[in-house]
């Protein structure tokens, strides 16, 4: 199995090194060179078995030998022992057709657990192999940040960096990454929105001397092995409601794609997958560029929804990729035109994408009145990222059973959700203490140079 750049002349990689590399050296994303198919029979007998299980057949083709098969599996398993559901992703039904993909169950009550979790105890074992130490450097618009430091702090080779928008987290996102105590995580707030958290990480990645001095790795979904950790969930729940002799749709609230790319990966390896929806906030970029075909960038506006407040998607250019026929230097162009505020997708590329994706857009009138609606229709409490999900779901429901992935706790968002719907969600008992946690955290202007020079002062301690 080896992996590509979508920007065409960064070397080929295996899996392993894939996963430690990040962000290809030509400023690309890495994806496989092709993506293995399972048969009706395999997908078949995922039916009745562990989420773990089923984790191992999902994942396995892609990793080229680079994990024994007990060794993997032993990571799988310490991945999700943490998990608060014995299911780890359980299914709700909404209403007819209509089922709620509950991936809030992990450490940090958010879908992120389920692929940061596992790249942890892999990253982890592949350091323990060699002896090398790497410093990890993420953004995050508020669950990924609190995701990725639950799965690395306190590991003795790693130092771990989060980026995130100042002022622009909810107060339990932002007290997830600067509560905890251990001295190799560092929580950044940063001067700006979580574009310009992103922009950084990858102007460190084309930094080569910076990257290659303080060993860089990445955790963001720009990383290979997150999105491929995400396409278990697919699976897990498609069978349990009668994949592959059944049909199934998906609705993903995105804003970076990695989720929703996914799921088109589950389809590629032959799980039948109807429709897969976008779902996007007021901050739709992804749902004007699939469906007017120009990508362009018109600011990010604060939302209830606050993960999903993104406007550059990095993920969307492994889309775009496949979209314009693997060509490398189109991909390559297409990104130097976003640099300038934008760029209009070929007509060939754009048929490939509607027919691939759907999309639709909530606004905030209409989140709020989705928790509210769900509510008293359904007894559930969804937080403002899944109740996106659930309305632009709602307005594609058809004779297909329709899934709506439901992205994080409500608690996280307590205040938004109380206003909605007048229900205040609590933390799990375990979390309970989090607002008396003392917070360590260290504020920084939108500047690379400056951010870098406080990585290497702190990696050097």
């Amino acid at each position: 199995m080896r992996y590509i750049s979508t920007r065409g002349t960064a070397p080929v990689l295996t899996f392993g090194e894939a996963m430690m590399t990040g962000l290809a050296r030509d400023g690309g994303l890495y994806v496989p060179e092709s993506v293995p198919v399972l048969t009706a029979q395999e997908i078949s007998a995922m039916a009745g078995l562990s989420y773990e299980e089923i984790a191992f057949r999902v994942m396995k083709p892609f990793l080229g030998g680079f994990f024994a098969d007990d060794e993997f599996k032993g990571l799988i398993a310490a991945a999700y022992a943490g998990f608060g559901h014995a299911a780890r992703a359980p299914l709700v039904q909404l209403g007819p057709n209509h089922f709620l993909l509950e991936l809030f169950h992990g450490p940090t009550l958010a879908f992120k657990d389920f692929a940061m979790q596992l790249i942890g105890q892999m990253m982890q074992a592949a350091l323990a192999k060699t002896g090398e130490r790497i410093t990890i450097v993420g953004a995050t618009s508020g669950d990924t940040g609190s995701a990725a430091i639950e799965a690395f702090r306190g590991l003795a080779n790693v130092d771990v960096f989060i980026m995130y928008p100042h002022g622009r987290v909810s107060d339990v996102q932002r007290r997830q990454m600067t509560t905890p105590v251990e001295a190799n995580v560092h929580a950044l707030a940063v001067d700006g929105d979580f574009d310009d958290c992103q922009a950084r990480v990858k102007d460190m990645f084309n930094d080569f001397d910076f990257r290659d001095g303080v060993r860089l790795a990445g955790v963001n979904s720009i990383n290979w092995a997150r999105v491929l950790a995400q396409v278990v969930y697919y699976f897990s729940s498609a069978v349990s409601l009668g994949a592959p002799d059944r049909t199934v749709s998906f609705t993903v609230p995105t804003g970076n794609f990695g989720d929703i790319f996914a799921g088109y990966i589950a389809r590629k390896m032959g799980l039948p997958i109807d429709q897969l929806i976008v779902a996007t906030n007021q901050n739709d970029i992804l749902h004007r560029a699939i469906s007017t075909g120009v990508h362009d960038l018109n600011g990010v506006k604060p939302s209830i929804s606050p993960s999903m407040d993104i406007q550059v998607s990095s993920n969307f250019e492994r889309a775009l990729f496949d979209a314009y026929g693997r060509d490398g230097a189109a991909i390559t162009a297409l990104m130097a035109e976003l640099k300038s505020g934008g760029f209009t997708i070929s007509q060939g590329a754009l048929q490939m994408l509607r027919e691939t994706f759907a999309s639709g857009r909530c606004s905030e009138t209409e989140t709020s009145a989705t928790i509210a609606q769900v509510l008293a229709t359904t007894a559930e409490v969804l937080c403002p990222h899944s109740a996106v999900g659930v309305k632009v779901a709602m307005e594609h429901l058809g004779p297909v059973p329709m899934i709506t992935l439901a992205t994080a706790h409500p608690a996280k968002f307590p205040d938004a959700v109380q206003a909605a719907c007048g229900v205040r969600a609590n933390l799990p008992p375990r979390m309970a203490d989090l607002f008396t946690r003392n917070e360590r955290v260290t504020r920084m202007p939108n500047d690379l140079k400056s951010i870098q020079s406080l990585i290497r002062e702190r990696i050097a301690r």
